[in-house]
Formats: C-alpha cells, sequence, structure tokens
C-alpha cells in the first residue's frame, strides 16, 4: 500500500482501530455467547484510550474528550448497568 504525505503509517493505524471497534460493536448486536460480552470491554477500552491519545497528539478537543467518555463508558471494572436495548444503541452509534 502506498501511502500518501498527508497519510502517514499512524493515521492507517488509528483508522485501523476505529474499523476493528464498529466491527467488533456491531458483531455485539448479534446474540454471542457470555464471554465474548466479557472480552468486549477490554478491547474498547484500549481502543478508545489509544484513539483519546491520538487525538490530544492532533489538539483535537472534542475528539480527545469524546474518546475518554467512550472509553470510560466501556471499562470492564466498574459495571454500568444499562439494559440490553440501550447497550445496543451505544454499540451501534459507537
Amino acid at each position: 500500500m502506498i501511502l500518501t504525505k498527508k497519510e502517514t503509517k499512524n493515521d492507517m493505524i488509528y483508522k485501523a482501530i476505529k474499523l476493528l471497534l464498529s466491527v467488533l460493536f456491531f458483531v455485539c448486536l448479534a446474540k454471542m455467547p457470555y464471554g465474548f460480552y466479557q472480552i468486549v470491554p477490554f478491547f474498547a477500552l484500549a481502543g478508545f484510550t489509544l484513539l483519546a491519545i491520538e487525538a490530544y497528539k492532533k489538539g483535537s478537543e472534542i475528539g480527545r474528550i469524546t474518546f475518554i467518555m467512550l472509553a470510560l463508558l466501556f471499562q470492564p471494572f466498574l459495571k454500568i448497568a444499562l439494559g440490553r436495548l440501550l447497550w445496543n444503541v451505544v454499540d451501534y452509534t459507537a
């Protein structure tokens, strides 16, 4: 793959993280084994934290705040009790 001057290797990595998180959340809309739903918050926390750091480096205040809030929402240590329907909406919009 040829990268342009505007699109660096890091940009490609962060686009891949966004794509992987999107696919992960869409898969959450299907009926999956319980263990899958236990692993998702760890991937989400790691992905959103990396995206928040990248937004900070680029000086994007809105991006940084958005990704920090998403990392806090999906963090696996203190469960946020939302109903299945509401989590489906969060997964779809995230």
